[in-house]
């Protein structure tokens, strides 16, 4: 179907979460998959200061706009809890005795990553959401409870981008006439 037609984003297909490899959040590492993933939710958000004066309202100015973004997947992925928390994830060891390991230091801080989620169209194709510069910036969590399974969740902010070639995106919606994984 042309892209002339309305994109219907249906369900959550997939979601990628790219490091970066520098504080500066300018240069991207290899993408890890968040598996099993059942939501990626994000809203517009921007902070107002208001001038009054003469006992009415004179000017708002925004501060810029952020992401809010929540994430939420079934189970664990070690590597995408690191591309959220920041740590280390070790791998010991020889099959059948392997052991991963995620460590946390009090001195590991949380870094920057980008998060782009893929919905089949109903419409044909695909729609992304894409969130240039994340932080968790709230709580990470999981639960281990009798009869349920895992389900990691984490929410944070979005922030424009210092990527080159994508300096300022704060995010994008993507919809592609054919379908396209996410890279």
């Amino acid at each position: 179907m042309p892209l002339n037609t309305i994109p219907l984003p249906y369900g959550l297909r997939d979601v990628r979460l790219t490091p970066y490899t520098t504080d500066a959040a300018t240069v991207l590492g290899t993408a890890v998959d968040l598996p099993y993933a059942q939501t990626f939710s994000f809203s517009e958000a921007e902070e107002y200061e208001e001038l009054r004066g003469d006992d009415s309202l004179i000017a708002i100015h925004g501060k810029g706009p952020t992401v809010e973004w929540e994430l939420e997947a079934g189970g664990i992925s070690l590597e995408a809890y690191k591309a959220m928390a920041g740590g280390t994830v070790a791998t010991t060891g020889v099959t059948p005795n392997q052991i991963k390991t995620y460590k946390k230091k009090g001195t590991d801080t949380r870094p920057y990553f980008k998060a782009e989620g893929q919905s089949i169209s109903d419409s044909g194709g695909d729609f992304h959401g894409l969130v240039y510069k994340c932080k968790a910036d709230s709580n990470l969590e999981g639960e281990f409870g009798d009869g349920v399974f895992f389900v990691t969740s984490a929410s944070g902010k979005g922030l424009p981008a210092t990527l080159t070639g994508n300096v300022g995106d704060l995010y994008d919606f993507i919809h592609n006439e054919t379908a396209v994984a996410i890279p």
